[in-house]
């Protein structure tokens, strides 16, 4: 077995060799290793929207140049990064410093010769306060990491404000403060323009590199290497893969595009394979996160689109769903189709390699980072905030509360009869029931929870999923909705939605205190994110039920119970 395989069988295996074959009859291989634009059209990408296929090589000069910053930062104590990113631009970085840390912590393991110290990587992307309370505990250690392609996002300048805020309560002076942030965005954006103006480090990218496709550029390298990891090793196993790429036979990149794109084409019996469960060795982790948001943004446009979960959320028996195994211990995990082996490294290239390819088949051009859907809603959002001001935020009456939650509803229970009539205790399952309803027979649900701590939708997801006999997706907002929105709000559009949002936890004295020269703080913030998400997903004639917890701890445990009730009524045949 090579270093680099994608083996695949079955049903699965008959589509991606007849896609395979078209896509080898049609020149795609060849006109991508010539980065020719002409394969989605002769003006809808431009040559310049293919560079990633050059940054195995093209980022090592990035490389030298961060190393003198990880010098200067060991040298000033500087070991803790904090990572400001919604989306795309943190997860790379994610999935780059887990692999690290599992690599540094296998028996017989030694660090990379010539390397920093390793420090250590938080991610803010606006879920979750305890994760920002670790990182102020810090203060003296950390090095913060400011990543966006474009402006400054809401919870960008949330954050921001209060790392500044707190360095100036330090006994810090505003240019040791402007030496604590480095923004990494893109030549000429609106970040780039304030960075300037702030005084901050800056590094700069490409900018018509499509964010989705850039791990292996400075937004997944650089929070990466600050943070201690080998990007250098990274670049290595992505360099190995890349001349594998360029042929039409042993492509391991232009086998999985075909598998992925082949299987999302409509099969025999009607129904396409356009779901693809991933597995991970160690369970789900940041790699899955990535790999989801690039085929999310990647293909989900004009009605069309693969989307990739997690195992919690996966039931059994659904024909539209194929499984993908990555780097399985066994040569064929008995839940995949498709199994797949290589190094994190190459991992980012052959998906990015593979999502190109998909994109072709499904008719999509994979470059374009979506419509306006994700700066809609935060700009929804923005509004929401400044109409409020220090008032509260226009979440509207609950149709009903149910053991002190709030059930906002627009959609039928079981018999029919309108969410809104339906009242009094134990009426939540019968809402839930009622959203699961909503289904088509190769539709999905979409768990997003906007609560601080550990209340996640893995929770819900194998009940939901068992109920309903469909396959459940599930995340944290702000972060979920961003990477992966382009395919709940531009593709199939067999979606439903649960939108959990809540009080602060008790205690929690980041959520309520007013963020630096604004007049909300982050449980406000996180609010209005969900409300406008909510309404984004209302306007696509989407369905969506938004649970608000007046109290956390006991109503995400009285959820819980209502979620497992909903699972083990008997299913109503639709």
């Amino acid at each position: 077995m090579s270093r680099f395989d994608v083996l695949t069988r079955g049903d699965v295996l008959d589509s991606a060799l007849l896609a395979r074959d078209y896509l080898v009859d049609c020149g795609v291989p060849g006109a991508l290793a010539a980065k020719d634009p002409r394969l989605w059209g002769r003006r809808a990408v431009d040559h310049s929207r293919l560079g990633w296929l050059d940054l195995p090589s093209a980022s090592r000069g990035l490389l030298a140049q961060v190393d003198g910053l990880v010098a200067e930062a060991r040298y000033s104590g500087l070991d803790h990064v904090v990572l400001i990113g919604v989306g795309a631009e943190s997860l790379a970085a994610q999935a780059i410093v887990e692999a690290h840390a599992s690599a540094a912590a296998a028996p017989g393991a030694h660090g990379a010769p010539g390397r920093a110290p390793s420090g250590e990587l938080t991610v803010l992307d606006g879920g979750d306060t305890a994760a920002l309370a670790f990182a102020l505990e810090r203060l003296d250690r950390t090095l913060v990491v400011l990543a966006s392609k474009s402006g400054v996002s809401l919870e960008g300048d949330a954050y921001r404000r209060i790392f500044a805020d707190a360095f100036r309560r330090h006994g810090m002076s505003e240019r040791e403060i402007a030496g604590r942030f480095l923004v990494i965005t893109d030549h000429g954006s609106p970040l780039h323009d304030f960075a300037r103006q702030c005084g901050y480090r800056i590094g700069l990218t490409d900018p018509y590199l499509p964010g989705h496709f850039g791990a292996l550029s400075a937004y997944g390298l650089v929070p990466a290497v600050l943070a201690g990891a080998d990007a250098e090793g990274l670049l290595d196993e992505a360099g190995a893969l890349a001349p594998s790429l360029s042929g039409n036979d042993d492509n391991p990149g232009l086998l999985l595009g075909a598998i992925l794109g082949g299987c999302a084409q409509q099969g025999p019996e009607g129904m396409a394979r356009d779901k693809v469960v991933l597995r991970e060795p160690g369970g789900p982790g940041a790699l899955s996160a990535w790999i989801s948001q690039l085929l999310s943004v990647g293909t989900g446009k004009r009605r069309r689109g693969v989307l990739a979960f997690e195992p919690p959320g996966s039931p059994a028996g659904c024909p539209d769903v194929h499984g993908v195994a990555i780097n399985p211990r066994a040569a064929a995990h008995e839940d995949a189709d498709t199994s797949l082996w290589a190094p994190l490294g190459a991992q980012f290239l052959l998906w990015e390699y593979a999502t190109a390819v998909a994109g072709w088949l499904l008719g999509v051009n994979p470059f374009e980072a979506g419509s306006t859907v994700v700066q809609e809603a935060e700009d929804d959002a923005a509004t929401m905030l400044r109409a409020a001001g220090a008032g509260p935020l226009p979440g509207g009456e609950p149709s009903f509360v149910d053991g002190g939650i709030e059930v906002h509803a627009d959609v039928p229970g079981p018999s029919g009869a309108p969410g809104v009539g339906l009242l009094g205790a134990g009426a939540l399952p019968a809402v839930l029931d009622g959203l699961l309803g909503t289904l088509p027979k190769d539709g999905y649900l979409a768990v997003t929870t906007y609560l601080s701590g550990d209340f996640s939708g893995r929770y819900l997801a194998p009940s939901l999923a068992r109920r309903a006999g469909r396959p459940v997706v599930y995340g944290a907002g702000p972060g979920f909705p961003h990477a992966t929105g382009p395919i709940h709000k531009d593709g199939p559009g067999n979606g439903s939605f649960l939108v959990i949002t809540g009080e602060p936890a008790p205690g929690d004295a980041l959520a309520a205190h007013p963020i630096p020269g604004r007049p909300y703080g982050l449980a406000k913030l996180q609010l209005a994110r969900a409300l406008a998400e909510v309404r984004a997903l209302r306007q696509r004639g989407l369905p969506v039920v938004r649970l608000h917890l007046r109290e956390p701890v006991s109503g995400f445990g009285r959820l819980t119970e209502a979620v497992r009730a909903v699972a083990g009524a008997q299913r109503t045949t639709r």
